[in-house]
């Protein structure tokens, strides 16, 4: 089998939130999600639901398309893939809350959903940023 290719979070781009002031949610469905099983090289299907509140800047729904294709042909198992999705989006995004659900469809009769979430920067991390500024 041929080497698989690692996804880059290269590809995400992102624009200015326009009601920084304001939280509230946004919700990508991306019912066609492909990545490829480790093991076997089989295809493993599911849906990736992006929810998350927006800080400084939100993705860009054809970056996000783009990034998400880039799985097709590489090999992850399922909490590889749904946490590695989440940390990409983090970096480019630093929301405030961001949540995935990754529900995969059965193979050999079993399902699998896998939650990842992340709950925004520590507030001992700030502490710790502006103290280091003293």
């Amino acid at each position: 089998m041929d080497p698989m290719p690692e996804p880059t979070r290269q590809t995400l781009e992102t624009f200015e939130n326009p009601y920084q002031d304001r939280d509230y949610v946004i919700e990508t469905i991306c019912p066609e999600f492909t990545s490829m099983c480790p093991k076997t090289g089989q295809p493993d299907f599911g849906t990736i639901s992006i929810s998350y509140i927006p800080d400084g800047a939100c993705y860009e729904l054809k970056s996000l398309k783009l990034y998400l294709q880039q799985y097709r042909n590489h090999g992850a198992f399922y909490e590889n893939v749904t946490n590695r999705i989440l940390d990409d989006l983090v970096a480019v995004t630093s929301p405030r809350w961001m949540s995935i659900v990754a529900e995969f469809t059965a193979r050999g009769g079993i399902t699998t959903t896998v939650t990842a979430e992340y709950d925004g920067p520590e507030d001992g991390d700030a502490d710790a940023e502006a103290n280091s500024a003293d």
